[in-house]
This record gives C-alpha cells, structure tokens and sequence, in this order.
C-alpha cells in the first residue's frame, strides 16, 4: 500500500517526491447521485487528489445524535473518489468556516449559555471529543495506511484568524492520533505573522491559504515556518452575497497563477475546484467591518464560485485553463464532450395558497410561554422562523417599537396588519402608536445564516436582546418556533386570510428527468422547496436570480413546488423554469 510522508525537507510518496495537486469538492453541498460525476471530471481536468470539510452541525444536529448515512456519507465519498482514482484530504474541523452556517459548529453549542468556542475549555472540549469519537472511525479505514486514499488530515482550519489557544490545537492533534489518525497531520493559515504564530504547531505541516502572488506568499510562509511550500487554499474564485455583485475571476489570469505554483514544484489545492450549493438554511455569513464584528453579509444560496466546474457540474473556460496547466506531460482520462442536459424553459402557476401564521398549529414545535423572548437555541431550534406574540399597553403615543439584538429579520404585525419589516442592519425601530388599552404585536423572525469566520461565530438566531416601547422593556410572550423541516404537514385546502409569510404551492411536469433553474420575477423574499427538499433562500437584493435544482430531486410526471414569501405576494403566484443559471450581474474579482 502507498506511503505518503511530509518532512520539513520534501512531500513524498513512496519515497519519491510527489506534488499534490488537489482540489475542494464538499460531500454535503453536492447531491450522492451526482457525486461520481463531478469526481471523474475533476479527474479528467488533471487532479490527483480531492479536498473536502467536515460539516459537524449535519453529522450531529442534535447533542448525542449522530448521522453518517444519506447525504452526507462520508465513507461512501471517499470511496467513491478513490474509484476515480483520486487520493483525499479530509478537514474534519470541529470548526470549518466554508461560508457555512456558523462555520458548522452546532447551534446546540450554546443553546444553555454562552460558552467559549474553539479553545481549550471542557464546555468545548466534550462535545468535540463526543464528535471525534464517532466521526474519525470513519477516517481510520479510508487512510493511505489501511489501502484508502486519504493523504492527510486537518488539524482545525485557519485557527490563526481566529485565536492563539495552541493547548487546544495540541488536544486536537492529539486526540486524532490517539483515535487512529496514521497519516501526516496539517494546519492551513494566511501566511502572515499573526495568524501562523498563533495557528500552527511546530511538528504539524503548516500549508498556506492565499489567493495570488503564490511566490511572494510561499516565501512569508517559509519564512515563518519551514515546510514544503503548500497552498492549501488556492483561491481561484469567490462566494457571493446578497445585495452586492457576483463574482469572477478571469480564467486564462486563475491558470497563470495556477501555473506558476505547479511550476515552481508546489502542492496545491484548488478552493474551489466544484463549488455546489447551500441548500436549505446552511448558507453561512459574514460579518464586515475593521474587526470582523459590524454589517452583517448573509451568503447567497448558490455556492458556484466561479469554480472550474460549476454549480451543476458544465466545464467552464476556467476548467479547459486548468486542465492545460495541470495535464501538461501527463495522459489525462477524457471528460465528457456534452455539457449537463437541462429542462426547456416554462412557467409553473402556484394555484394554491395558505397562510403562515393560520398553520402554526402543525407547523410549530409547541407553543412556549416567557416574560422574556428566546432565542431559536433555547427553543430547541437551529434554523426557520420564530413566531413572537406580545400585548403593548395603552394607550400611549410617540413611542417606537425597538428591537434590540435581532437576528436576523422580523415582519413587525400590529393587531393583525403588517406594519413593516425591521433587519439587523436597520431599520431596528418602528413607530407604534396606541390609541386602546392595548395592541396586538407578532414579529415573524427569520433566522438567515450565522456567521461564519471572525468572532461572531457562534452566534444566536430571533430575538437574542430585548425588545422595547420606548425605553421600556416589552414583557410576556408566546412564542412559536417553526423550523420549516416538514412541510408534508401543510393543511392545503384550508380556510386561510391571516397576513404575513403565504405559503404557495404548484405542480411541475416533467417528462424527462433534467437539471433545472427556477427564477422568482415578481417575488420578494423566501424559500422554495422540489418535492418537499429545501433548495434554499431567494432575495430580489440578488445578486442570484436562478435556483438550481438537480435532477436527482425530480421524478418523471408532476413534482410538488412550494414556495414560502415572507414579505409579499407578487402579483401573479408564478415561477419560471429557465435553461441556463444566472447568478447575476459578475464584477472581477482576485483574492489577495
């Protein structure tokens, strides 16, 4: 069996050296069924290897219970990859980044208090070694030292940005080893000062994460820790967010740098080399701003990336760039010469309609009484919506209604009639006048993606401060929480004139199983779900105007489309089937 080793001299296997030249592809943003296509076209583009996170918040959505299967089965991708001839890297975390909701750290972490995340606290440090135990036996049998194809594996990721608890970088490494792990551990970092003196260990491989200049920023590396030149994280595109462009790189600019690193002997690998999609409410976000800690920037669903391969899985220009680079003096497998069939165009009509707030007696988990509002985390919840109900007493004139600490975005009802929207990023307040004795107010709270780089990470959803009349505090709430898992419970055909988020629904033929794009012209904000699978968030902000959905998800005959509109009904309830994606208006855009 092959013997892969890193020494501060040379990455060799076999004892001879060996350049890897690898590329990220995450299991759980990308369909099982369409796992061995996208692996044989990276293949095909001159990879070696395949690079993939570790979700934790997926593999353990609740404290103690554990899912490997589905998915998200881990052993089966890396099975999978090995048939294609790949070897693998694997970044189990505990904490990924991503653009992932909360960096996949469970929501649950601190659903009692607000412990300390990432160091070297027992709080932390028991959960995390719950996770390992169960995960990493998944690892063992896939490393190059047991017939496998694992080459390495992560300690944390890009710990250096975050925090300097070296003591807790040790109990990981330590505790990957005692678990099984045999083949060369590594840490992955900007190559500045601050983030490798404070990421990395000395016995650890360092690798790099930069996205040009590969030779200046190679050397920093060196200089800092003395290691094989390695760009874990070759940033060759980018992840969008709502509100601002969609981003590119120029292909033939990508593959120069590229060149430059496979020329100069550098390993490499490729982030992203397929991109896939945030489906459901796992898009993550960022928080800008000179510590990390001010506007909030909530990821779009798709997460393309303006990778070489693309979101359902066509060569782009950037892909036949690269293949010339890294298939140079080697015989490459052929890739496919059609690119992925799609649906024609059409219309889809959503004939029927119900109203939220007339189902939160099957959609809410139970209904829970407080002097104060909870978070989605006291409440048992991860992601969806929260409904808060509240009296105001009057009457009373000149005051605002206020929240303090919402995360993320409430459609404010009084006495039944929407009185308008509040966002984290404000508008918070809203006036409220009362001319009765008291007023009805439901806040319908959405919860978008937590935070997921920078020392927001960890952050709770709904109303995580206090809301306000004035300078007083508002008391005495019920509140449901509806986390939108299970919509077969929807009572269609019922009675329904409530205002706030509308359900709609429509039927979708199909006549030969396809990808597909679905666009929202008219619509403002919400999700859609194919045959009950959540594709995940549309906002008119964009910049994403399609959806993709793959064709694993389709069935010959009608499929079921719902779609939830928070803000407001459009005009016409109808969505558009389109034959090509458009992720909207693209600027140029090169990481440093």
């Amino acid at each position: 069996m092959p013997v892969f080793s890193v020494t501060p001299d040379a990455v060799e296997l076999d004892g001879k050296p060996f350049q890897v030249l690898s590329g990220a592809i995450h299991y759980f943003r990308v369909l099982p069924e369409q796992w061995g296509d996208r692996l044989r076209k990276l293949r095909a583009m001159g990879l070696n290897t395949i690079e993939t996170y570790v979700p934790w918040n997926l593999h353990e959505p609740r404290p103690g219970e554990f899912d490997f299967g589905g998915r998200i089965d881990l052993g089966r991708f890396l099975a999978e990859a090995a048939e294609a001839g790949l070897y693998a890297i694997v970044r189990p975390g505990p904490y990924i980044c991503a653009e992932w909701d909360n960096g996949g750290l469970p929501a649950w972490l601190r659903a009692a208090e607000e412990i300390p995340l990432r160091c070297h606290d027992p709080r932390f440090l028991e959960p995390v070694d719950r996770f390992f135990d169960r995960l990493v036996p998944h690892l063992v049998e896939h490393q190059v030292t047991r017939g496998g194809n694992v080459l390495m594996v992560q300690v944390e990721n890009e710990y250096g940005s975050y925090g300097s608890d070296r003591r807790y970088l040790r109990h990981l490494a330590d505790g990957l080893r005692a678990r099984g792990i045999e083949v060369p551990l590594f840490t992955s970092d900007g190559p500045t000062d601050l983030m490798v003196t404070g990421g990395t260990l000395d016995d650890v491989y360092a690798t790099a994460n930069f996205g040009s200049r590969p030779a200046e920023r190679l050397a920093e590396m060196a200089a800092l820790r003395r290691w094989p030149s390695f760009c874990m994280e070759y940033w060759n595109g980018w992840f969008d967010h709502h509100g601002k462009d969609h981003h590119v790189r120029p292909a033939a600019e990508a593959a120069a740098t590229l060149a430059e690193m496979v020329d100069a002997g550098a390993s490499v690998n490729l982030y992203m080399a397929h991109g896939g999609t945030n489906f459901g409410f796992l898009a993550g976000a960022n928080a800008v701003g000179e510590h990390l800690d001010d506007v909030y920037l909530p990821d779009v669903t798709s997460y393309d990336y303006d990778a070489p391969l693309s979101e359902h899985g066509a060569l782009t220009p950037k892909y036949w760039a690269f293949r010339e680079v890294l298939g140079r003096g080697v015989e490459l497998p052929d890739p496919p010469s059609e690119q992925p069939k799609t649906l024609p165009a059409g219309r889809v009509e959503l004939t029927e309609r119900i109203s939220l707030l007339d189902c939160l007696d099957v959609l809410s988990t139970g209904t829970v009484h407080s002097a104060v509002p909870k978070t989605l985390e006291e409440l048992g919840q991860a992601y969806g919506l929260a409904v808060y109900r509240t009296r105001v007493p009057g009457p009373r004139t000149g005051y605002q209604l206020r929240v303090k600490g919402l995360h993320d975005r409430a459609l404010v009802l009084v006495d039944g009639s929407p009185a308008g929207v509040l966002d984290r990023n404000g508008p918070v307040a809203l006036p409220l006048e009362i001319a009765d004795d008291a007023a009805a107010v439901t806040l319908v709270v959405e919860a978008m993606g937590r935070v997921n780089y920078g020392p927001l990470v960890g952050e709770r959803k709904g109303l995580v401060g206090g809301v306000f009349h004035g300078q007083q505090l508002v008391h005495g709430y019920e509140i449901d929480p509806v986390p939108l898992d299970d919509l077969s419970v929807l009572p269609w055909g019922r009675e329904t004139g409530a205002a706030g988020p509308v359900f709609h629904r429509g039927v979708l033929h199909v006549d030969e199983v396809r990808d597909a794009f679905l666009a929202l012209p008219g619509w403002h904000k919400g999700y859609v779900w194919v045959n009950g699978f959540n594709l995940g968030r549309y906002w008119e902000r964009g910049p994403q105007v399609t959806l993709y959905v793959p064709w694993p998800l389709l069935r010959e005959g009608d499929n079921e489309i719902i779609v939830l509109e928070l803000d407001a009904e459009p005009a016409h309830p109808v969505i558009e089937v389109r034959e090509q994606p458009d992720l909207g208006p693209a600027t140029t855009y090169i990481a440093t």
